[in-house]
């Protein structure tokens, strides 16, 4: 199943906005703290925060859209990345990195003055895109030609490619030179050698299907998957046992694990964030699914404020007996801040 997030909503999602499938929890504290609205046409992607200097970096259908969080204001665009669907940045270069699956290709650009240095090829639709800090690479995680590119991040130039057996979805590093991926259409997760591009061993997700969000959890080493049929899978991720299989909500897209707070998040397209919390002796408990809004099902954290930013905007009801996706209403994209 090809996911265009929040590009293509499945209708479902409207029927019950805010209500998620998994157990009732208590409250975590979490809620909206504010909405930004940022406007403009066209679709969107996956969300990236850099904490050390408040700004959001937003997939914009052919552009990337730079937002201060504090002041809410968009602050710069990336423009001419045709069908992007993620931004990668790598501060000790001064250089952001995007997968423009348009055109097969990375945009290179200076994280200062948001110019574009350069464009370089890569495999077919890349989707996914992160910076591994051990190998010093940025890697594209390829739809179309079901590979991973690996690029030296100070000049853009090609390290290899790394045949993957199957539909990538997003990954992670754990920063020792070992990088994450989800396979959507094998229910699987890929880990790879980030210096060698070896695949090192593939860990099994079942019962998780359909693999979207990945995050991790580096001090334990442990793996949080969100998959579409509404389960969080936990593995150890040296040894692939499953751990547990905490419910989320319907349409999840992201997963990211906030590690001093020791709580792992799926944003859901049914309007829910689902909290995780990890306990001492591998336990796993859902704590919160806090109302969010229709649509937003991708996110990032904010490891300063250790707030989440979630993208969304308005949709138009269908009407009686209208069948299909929901259209988005014009100029209504948004940002979601939420916190305690």
């Amino acid at each position: 199943m090809t996911h265009i997030r929040n590009w293509a909503l499945p209708a479902l999602l409207f029927f019950c906005p805010g209500l998620g499938s998994a157990a009732e929890p208590a409250d975590s504290g979490y809620h909206v703290l504010k909405k930004i609205d940022v406007g403009g046409e066209g679709g969107w992607d996956y969300l990236t925060m850099d904490s050390a200097t408040g700004r959001l970096y937003i997939a914009r259908s052919d552009r990337v859209i730079v937002l201060d969080v504090e002041k809410g204001k968009v602050v710069g665009e990336v423009t001419k990345t045709p069908g992007i669907h993620g931004v990668a940045l790598v501060p000790k270069h001064k250089k952001g990195f995007t997968s423009n699956g348009g055109d097969s290709t990375v945009t290179i650009f200076d994280l200062e003055n948001l110019k574009e240095i350069a464009k370089v090829n890569v495999g077919k639709r890349p989707d996914a895109i992160i910076y591994d800090p051990a190998s010093d690479r940025v890697f594209t995680f390829n739809a179309g030609s079901k590979d991973t590119t690996a690029l030296a991040s100070e000049d853009g130039a090609v390290a290899g490619t790394v045949e993957l057996g199957g539909k990538p979805e997003f990954a992670v590093a754990d920063e020792k030179g070992l990088v994450y991926v989800n396979i959507e259409d094998k229910n699987e997760v890929v880990v790879i050698d980030s210096k060698k591009l070896k695949v090192k061993e593939r860990l099994k997700l079942a019962p998780g299907e359909e693999p979207t969000g990945i995050a991790m959890d580096r001090e334990k080493r442990r793996l949080f998957v969100s998959c579409h049929n509404e389960k969080m899978v936990v593995l150890d991720a040296d040894s692939g046992k499953v751990l547990a299989t905490p419910a989320i909500g319907k349409g999840t897209d992201a997963c990211v694990f906030d590690q001093s707070a020791g709580l792992a998040f799926s944003s859901n397209g049914d309007g829910t964030l689902t909290v995780v919390e990890a306990k001492p002796g591998d336990k796993y408990k859902v704590v919160d699914n806090v109302a969010t809004q229709a649509g937003a099902r991708t996110m990032a954290l904010d490891t300063k404020t250790h707030h989440i930013y979630l993208a969304t905007a308005r949709f138009k009801p269908l009407a009686a007996g209208e069948r299909g996706r929901p259209k988005i209403e014009p100029n209504s994209f948004l940002i979601l801040e939420v916190g305690k």
